[in-house]
């Protein structure tokens, strides 16, 4: 039997965008490509509406999230019709295995997930879907996208940090945060976000500080303790992602498959191998002891 594939699992920002989620993984695409990579993007958002890519797979095919909203004996709102048609898929798991298929060599996957973030920091569907995957012997990297117009104050940073750390200690998995939307931004304002790659909290307490509010004065002891959790726990570094830059794109591709050991056991084929023409390598080694006589 064919071993299953790595995977790559992207978990969507807390700011949802779907919009930038489907580029990420049209970028992603077209990247693989780029490398002769094979990788498909499977969709697991139910309330998707638009795609830079074509899915090799779709939930809305089993389930949208207009069903769950328009059905007479559920009535969900939209956020809990999304839960329902993620607690639907783990119930329905064959549909993702069938999707996924067993014909796999080496094959990277990226699978779309919904943008909202209590599925990450509060409830435990998300971590079944990776149970699951670990049982089918796949590797899983979280991907977990963050818009860097949220980035630019203190304030907005220790949420967003937070959420991000929720979500590492909530899914236990390899994990690399990333910041989007990185050519969007002034010269001025990537200056400025260097800052938050390498972050100091007590530097962003002191910006805080400098925005005064009766808001942060009542609640800077919260927002210390938050610092700390963040300066203690020294797990949240932010990669920076602009799409418009090959590099960068490749910079991340590169970054994902160290986290996940991607083809690290994976045999030497012999389309792999540059063998030397003979007739070269006659006069090479003729060259080389003419210059030695």
């Amino acid at each position: 039997m064919v071993p299953w594939a790595k995977l790559q699992l992207t978990f969507i920002n807390i700011i949802p965008s779907p919009l930038f989620q489907s580029t990420y993984c049209a970028t992603m695409l077209d990247h693989a490509e780029s490398e002769n990579k094979p990788l498909k993007v499977i969709n697991l958002d139910p309330a998707a509406e638009y795609f830079n890519y074509e899915p090799a797979g779709d939930i809305r095919e089993l389930i949208h999230v207009e069903d769950a909203m328009e059905d007479e004996n559920l009535q969900f709102g939209p956020n809990g019709g999304l839960v329902f048609c993620m607690e639907y898929l783990m119930e329905n798991s064959d549909w993702l295995k069938e999707v996924i298929g067993e014909e796999l060599d080496e094959d990277y996957i990226i699978l779309d997930c919904p943008g909202q973030i209590e599925l990450y920091t509060h409830m435990n569907v998300i971590k079944k879907l990776v149970d699951l995957l670990h049982g089918l012997d796949f590797r899983v990297c979280g991907v977990y996208l963050m818009d860097v117009q949220f980035m630019v104050d203190g304030a907005k940073f220790l949420s967003g940090t937070m959420s991000a750390l929720t979500t590492m200690v909530n899914m236990e998995i390899p994990h690399v945060n990333v910041l989007t939307k990185m050519d969007l931004l002034s010269k001025s304002a990537r200056k400025q976000i260097d800052r938050y790659l390498d972050p100091d909290p007590h530097v962003l307490l002191s910006d805080l500080d400098a925005a005064a509010s009766s808001w942060n004065a009542q609640y800077r002891r919260l927002t210390e303790s938050f610092g700390r959790i963040i300066e203690d726990f020294s797990l949240v570094r932010y990669y920076p992602l602009n799409i418009k830059s090959e590099e960068s794109v490749g910079d991340l591709w590169l970054t994902i498959n160290n986290i996940i050991q991607y083809g690290e056991d994976a045999d030497v084929k012999a389309k792999d191998v540059d063998y030397p023409d003979p007739d070269e390598q006659e006069d090479y080694l003729c060259d080389r002891d003419e210059s030695f006589s």
